[in-house]
Formats: structure tokens, C-alpha cells, sequence
């Protein structure tokens, strides 16, 4: 009765009661009791604490469309006890059903669900998030503001907030029920499981937005502008807290692991290796409120799901493949630079790791060192160590600057990379970005520098915005222990956007026309003056229509010069003009290539038990097997279905296809039709299992429009140059897993997986089994 009251009179009255603050209202100074009780985390909020605690209300939109107020009422309660902070949501839902299932750990995007955003640093730039669905269900990581955009390259101009990475996980009880108003969550969140200040009274940072997916809205207790440079910056304050007692920090995760695998050996027959059990274990010490330390020995980082396959259209590209191994995914946001100048994944198979995190008087401070096993050296008998040290510093209100070093030494030779960079937010919607780096690599005797160089500036206004850049990197530059596949380019960029926004009730909510152009140079070309190599001109449209509907169509206007990198090794076998024999003579190609493409793509609402995605580019493009002109088409698309609140059926299919543009007959088409089943036995609970199949169908190689004479390639098993035959290769990768996991670090996962391979033989027909394996891993968390 009191709550109602006071509710109501804070949505009636000029000025709200005391311990109610209306975000809509500017009340943005929280000031939650401290209350000296524990209560049992059960989604029902009728303990005495809840009944003092601070009430946040008054949300707004914030996408599709911001600055009014939110169709759903949202009240958050807040308090917290001497180990814990607390926070209460009830969640009201008149207009649409509430999508809740019992999902896996951070896969509950598809249902509705809350996030609470703590800047336990109070800085504006970075934030620990913790997101529940209406039953409970888990979803946690890091959010550090970088200024960087996502999407498919189509629709990344689309103002939106950065998202988190949810890579990290963080011990906390949180527990949810469904109502016959929406829903109702209860959040504990213990300080141990949180970084923050010395201070004796704290000040943090908070935000908290609610996902409404039969609407397809977001909703955010601060009144948030899209028109700003930051997202975190436009948080509320919790502030007062004070005699936070963390205690002790001291988690050690001893492991069990234990691998077979099986293939078949020079004869033909199926043998089995591995499967002795090994031992290993991860210890994190929390020094102080701020800094970590985490080791590692031996430990376990075996996957339990295979990577997805993908198709590569550019043969410069490289995969990037997300970390999942939990070691390294403890404090992961803190070596972010741009540039990827630091990817765990270059680390294979650590014997031993450690690692120092946290933050300290404004500067965040990371250090990792570890030492990898001998197999995966160039060399196979050194083991490559790599040591790598970020320290951002903040400067002002929302900046910050920050330093790199990283190296990787094996042996005699090694490879280090220092480096500065800024990122500098003005006028609330403006950022500049600025990185300088310079690698020295020494490999066989001969060393090796090369500098790399970006500027950004970027304006972020609601309507109207811009994006402009340069990013440059010397041929020698290397980043052996980053993500940084194509050095010794100029890349110029410069993307302005427009975007509308239809009233209440619009069937269009939102509309963005951009277009995106672009330069790339050869950097030493560059730098004298010289040509350019490729251009770009795309025009992209991106709609959002009432419900949560997502349209994409784009125009790209393109010409790429001769990659001479990639085939100046190629030789072309040319009969002699008398007939007898052949010559081989370089591969020229032709030096400028043009292209004209067209993209549309789609997305649905997270309906309550099914959703979809489409994407297509089709149009004339580079034939980069025999580089010469051809027509291409690459298309994904995806679909999920939740018939109940445990069953989860993921199904996508991506297929590329290139055809030559001079008569039309297929030069390479590659299919992989991905199923994933997902059975929630209980939230720690559950099944898997994954099929993949791979085809590809390649045709002899050629030279296109020039000689049509056959393309060679080098061999370096024969020594010599050999012609570049069609094939086809088929696979088939399953995968079962049984997972339970009770909470982060305590897990135990078995699993089996299977690859199937057709050989193309003529003599067989169909496809065999090559390699399977059996995988068992169990760890426990001890907290102390």
C-alpha cells in the first residue's frame, strides 16, 4: 500500500518523495539504504528490506526511437546489506505476451529481460553488466565504451549503443516468476564478484534498461540520448554507499579433463590416442577492491562446441574466432586496443599463464604473460612466450589514453609491438580516435620495423552524423601476437549518415540512408603518391518498422586492382606456338577489376516462439580464384525456433557461389547447412547437439578472359608448379555435449565428436569417418 502510494505520488507530484527517483524526472542521485539483513534470492519481494528500499521509475525510450516515454512501466527497488547489493524489478506488461525461457547462460536475447549497468568506477567509459531474463536465467560481461560500431558493414551506421561482451562471467543470484501484471525478478549481487573504488564512500555509476521483445523496444531509466558520444556517460549515480565489506577474494577452479581421439592411421586402420586424464587448476586472488591477480597451470582449455564454419569470399582475410576459454576471458576488456593489437587466440596451448588486472588511481592496468607448448612453435622445439601490458590512463570527464607493449619470443626470434593510443570525447557528440604503433620483428637473423598509424573522428548527432577515418600500417608491420591480418595498407573512410524517425503508431520507426566510401592504398604508394588500389562506394538503407522489424538494401560501386601478394606467385601453362610442349609463364591478370552488387537483408521480431534472419549480395564482382570478372551470390540465413520454455532448434544455412562473367560457368560453390538442438533440462542443465556439412565443388582453374590457359600453383610437397585442378570435398562435423553448470567455474561437460569426410574417390561412394573423439571435462569453483 505504501509502495503504491508513493509511486503514485511520484508520477503525479511536481517533486518526488524521498527514496523515489523518476528517471524521466532528472532524479538520477540514488541513494539506496543500507540495510543489515540477507534474504533469500526467490523472485518474490516481500521481505522487510524491500519495503525501505530506493524506487526507480519513470523510463524512457530508448530504441528505435528516444525521448519519450516508455509504453511498459518498469520499478527497479535497490538496497544493500554489508556483503551485497540488492535490486528488485517488477516489470509490467499490458499490452503483449512476456517471452521467457529457460535458455542456456548468456543466451537469452531472444526473451525479455533486464540489465543493470554498475560503473562501480564511476568513470563513464566502462561498466559490469548483469541481465536476467523473467525466470531468471543468466546473462553477464563487460561493456568498455570504444567508440567502435557493429552490424554487417550494411547497417553498422545505424545509431545504436555499444553492447557488452558477454564473454566474461561473474558469480551472482538472481531468480524470476512470471505475473498476472509481467514479471517479477529478484538480483543479488555480491561486492566479491565486483571491482570498485577505495574509498570509503562510494559513488557508482548506474543505468538500467529492459528489452520488451513482442514490441521490440528498449527502455532505459536514465532518459539516454542516441545523439551522444557515450551511452555509459548518461548514467545515473548510486551514491553513499558506504562500509562495503568484499572480504577475502580467493577462488581456486581445480580441473579434470581428459581427451581421445581417433583416426585412421598409414594402413587404413582406426587408432585411438590420449585419453589419460589431466590435472590442472586456475587460482584468482583479489589483491584489493581493484586489482586481481589470476594463474594458471595446466590448465583447461579445451572447447566443448566446435567453432562455426564460414565462408572466406576475399582470400586476404582471415578468420576471427571468438575467445572462449574461461582463463582468458577473466578481465578480457581491459586489453582492448583498436587495431586488435592483442587476440588471446594466438595463444594455443599454454603450459603455464598468469595474469594481473584491475584498476588503480585512473589507469587501468593489465599484464598477461604465458608460455605455449612446443607443438605450436614455427620451429616445433621452442616454447614461444608471449608477455603483453595495456595501461589506459582516464583523462577528463569521458576520455581516456592508454599504452601497449606486447612481444612474442621464440627462441632466437621474436616479434614486440609499442604503441599509444587516445580516444577523446567533445561537444557530448563528437570522438576522435587516435592509435601510433610500431612493431620490430626478428625472424631467421633478419630483422624487421614498420610503423601503423589511425585517426578517427566520428559525430554522433541524432539525425545527422559522420564517420570519417584513416588507418595505415607498413608492409613490415606485425602483430604476432594480435589480430591484424593485412598489414601495408592505407584504408580512408568517410560515412555520413542520415537518419528519420516516424511518430508513435508509425509503421516505419526508424529510417537511416548512409553512404560509405572508401580508399585503399598500397602504404609505400601511398606514401610517394601513387594510385589508388581499390574504391568504394556503397549505398546503404536500413529500416526499422513497428514490431522490431530490420530491412537492409544496399548499392555498391566498386574497383579493385591486381592483388599482385596473392598471385604473383601463379603461372599459367601456355602451349608452345609450334605445338610441341608447354611453357609456363607468369600470371599477369588484368589490372583493375569493376563490380556492381546489391544487398538486401532482413530480420523478424524475437516473436515468442520463432525468429528469423535473411542476407543476400548478388551482382558482378572478383572472381578471386582466377582473378577476373565474375558474378557472385552470398547468402545466409537463420532461424530459431522455442517451442517450449526448454527446447531451443537453431538452423542456418550460407552458401557462396562464383561464377565466371565471360560465359557463365561455375568456377566455386560452397554450401554449409549448420543444426543446433538445445534441450534446458533446469537452468544448470542441459543438452546439445550440432551437425554441420560443408561441401565445396571447385573447377579447374584458368586463365579467364586472357589466355584461357591453365592456372599453376606452387606445391611445396612436389617442389614444383602443378596445375590447380577442380575438386569436391564434402564433410560432416556432429557433436554432442551433456553440460552442467551450476554457476561460473563449477562445470562438468562430456561430449563426443564426429567428422565425416567424402574423398572424392571414384572408387568409393559416399562419406567415411576420419576422425571422431571423446571429451570430459569437470572443474569446481572454491571461493574462500
Amino acid at each position: 500500500m505504501l509502495r503504491s502510494l508513493l509511486l503514485g505520488l511520484a508520477l503525479g507530484a511536481s517533486a518526488d518523495p524521498v527514496g523515489v527517483y523518476n528517471g524521466r524526472g532528472g532524479n538520477l542521485d540514488v541513494r539506496p539504504p543500507r540495510v543489515e539483513a540477507e534474504v533469500q534470492v526467490d523472485g518474490v519481494l516481500d521481505e522487510a528490506a524491500w519495503d525501505g528500499a530506493a524506487l526507480l521509475t519513470g523510463f524512457s525510450q530508448f530504441s528505435p526511437a528516444d525521448g519519450v516515454p516508455a509504453v511498459d512501466s518498469t520499478e527497479v527497488l535497490i538496497w544493500y546489506s554489508p556483503t551485497a547489493i540488492h535490486f528488485g524489478i517488477r516489470a509490467h506488461e499490458p499490452h503483449g505476451a512476456v517471452h521467457a525461457t529457460l535458455a542456456d547462460r548468456d543466451r537469452i536475447g531472444a526473451d525479455d529481460h533486464i540489465q543493470i549497468l554498475l560503473s562501480t568506477f564511476n568513470d563513464g567509459r566502462q561498466a559490469t553488466v548483469f541481465a536476467v531474463n523473467p525466470l531468471g536465467v543468466q546473462s553477464d560481461g563487460a561493456l568498455v565504451e570504444t567508440g567502435s560500431v557493429r552490424g554487417n558493414g550494411f547497417n553498422n551506421a545505424v545509431v545504436r549503443r555499444e553492447a557488452a561482451d558477454l564473454s566474461p562471467d561473474y558469480v551472482f543470484d538472481s531468480k524470476g516468476r512470471l505475473t498476472d501484471y509481467g514479471y517479477e525478478i529478484e538480483v543479488r549481487i555480491p561486492f566479491q564478484s565486483l571491482r570498485y573504488q577505495s574509498a570509503a564512500e562510494q559513488s557508482w555509476g548506474i543505468n538500467v534498461t529492459r528489452r520488451v521483445q513482442h514490441s521490440g523496444y528498449e527502455d532505459s531509466w536514465t532518459p539516454a540520448r542516441r545523439a551522444s558520444a557515450s551511452f555509459l556517460a548518461q548514467s545515473g549515480r548510486l551514491v553513499g554507499l558506504t562500509d562495503l565489506r568484499r572480504g577475502l577474494v580467493l577462488d581456486f577452479t581445480p580441473s579434470l579433463t581428459s581427451r581421445t581421439t581417433g583416426e585412421r592411421n598409414g594402413t587404413g586402420a582406426w587408432e585411438y590416442s590420449g585419453g589419460g586424464p589431466e590435472v590442472g587448476g586456475t587460482v584468482r586472488w583479489g589483491i584489493s577492491n581493484n586489482l586481481s591477480l589470476n594463474g594458471t597451470a595446466n590448465p583447461a582449455f579445451s572447447q566443448v562446441e566446435s567453432d562455426t564454419g564460414q565462408l572466406i569470399f576475399d582470400p586476404r582475410d582471415e578468420q576471427f574466432l571468438q575467445e572462449k576459454r574461461p582463463f582468458f576471458l577473466d578481465g578480457i576488456e581491459q586489453f582492448t586496443t583498436p587495431n586488435n593489437l592483442v587476440y588471446t587466440r594466438r595463444v594455443v596451448q599454454p603450459s603455464a599463464a598468469v595474469k594481473l588486472t584491475g584498476k588503480t588511481l585512473g589507469t587501468d592496468l593489465a599484464l598477461l604473460s604465458a608460455v605455449d607448448d612446443r607443438e605450436v612453435s614455427l620451429g616445433g622445439d621452442e616454447r614461444p612466450i608471449y608477455n603483453i601490458l595495456r595501461f589506459q590512463r582516464d583523462v577528463g570527464s569521458n576520455s581516456r589514453v592508454g599504452v601497449i607493449y606486447t612481444d612474442r619470443i621464440e627462441g632466437g626470434d621474436y616479434n614486440r609491438v609499442a604503441g599509444a593510443d587516445a580516444r577523446l570525447l567533445f561537444g557530448g557528440v563528437n570522438t576522435v580516435q587516435l592509435q601510433l604503433a610500431g612493431s620490430r620483428t626478428r625472424r631467421l637473423g633478419a630483422t624487421t620495423t614498420g610503423p601503423l598509424w589511425q585517426a578517427l573522428f566520428a559525430h554522433n548527432g541524432r539525425m545527422f552524423g559522420i564517420r570519417a577515418s584513416i588507418n595505415a600500417s607498413d608492409e613490415d608491420f606485425r602483430a604476432r601476437s594480435g589480430f591484424f591480418p593485412r598489414p601495408g595498407l592505407v584504408h580512408l573512410t568517410f560515412r555520413p549518415r542520415v537518419a528519420l524517425y516516424g511518430g508513435e503508431g508509425a509503421v516505419v520507426e526508424s529510417f537511416t540512408f548512409d553512404v560509405n566510401v572508401n580508399g585503399r592504398w598500397r602504404y609505400r604508394e601511398f606514401v610517394e603518391g601513387d594510385g589508388i588500389l581499390d574504391e568504394q562506394l556503397h549505398f546503404n538503407l536500413n529500416t526499422t518498422l513497428r514490431g522490431g522489424w530490420q530491412l537492409t538494401g544496399a548499392l555498391l560501386l566498386e574497383t579493385f586492382g591486381y592483388p599482385f601478394e596473392i598471385y604473383g606467385r601463379h603461372r599459367v601453362e601456355l602451349t608452345r606456338p609450334d605445338g610441341a610442349g608447354t611453357d609456363t609463364v607468369a600470371f599477369v591478370g588484368r589490372p583493375r577489376i569493376p563490380n556492381r552488387d546489391y544487398v538486401l537483408s532482413f530480420q523478424t521480431p524475437e516473436f515468442e516462439h520463432l525468429s528469423g534472419n535473411g542476407f543476400i549480395l548478388w551482382g558482378n564482382d572478383e572472381n578471386f580464384y582466377e582473378w577476373s570478372p565474375g558474378r557472385i551470390i552470398i547468402a545466409n540465413g537463420g532461424m530459431t525456433w522455442r517451442p517450449t520454455d526448454k527446447l531451443r532448434l537453431e538452423g542456418t544455412y550460407a552458401i557462396q557461389q562464383v561464377r565466371r562473367r565471360s560465359d557463365g560457368s561455375l568456377v566455386d560453390v560452397q554450401h554449409i547447412p549448420r543444426v543446433k538442438l538445445e534441450y534446458q533440462l533446469s537452468r544448470p542443465i542441459f543438452l546439445r547437439l550440432v551437425g554441420e556439412y560443408a561441401t565445396d565443388r571447385q573447377d579447374d582453374l584458368r586463365d579467364d578472359t586472357r589466355t584461357e590457359a591453365p592456372i599453376l600453383v606452387f606445391d611445396p610437397g612436389a617442389g614444383d608448379f602443378v596445375r590447380a585442378t577442380g575438386f569436391r570435398r564434402s564433410t560432416f562435423q556432429s557433436d554432442i555435449l551433456f553440460s552442467y553448470q551450476p554457476g561460473p567455474g563449477t562445470v562438468l561437460f562430456a561430449g563426443y565428436g564426429n567428422t565425416l569426410l567424402d574423398p572424392d574417390d571414384p572408387f568409393q561412394s559416399g562419406m567415411r569417418r576420419v576422425a571422431d573423439g571423446f571429451f570430459f571435462k569437470m572443474s569446481y569453483l572454491f571461493q574462500m
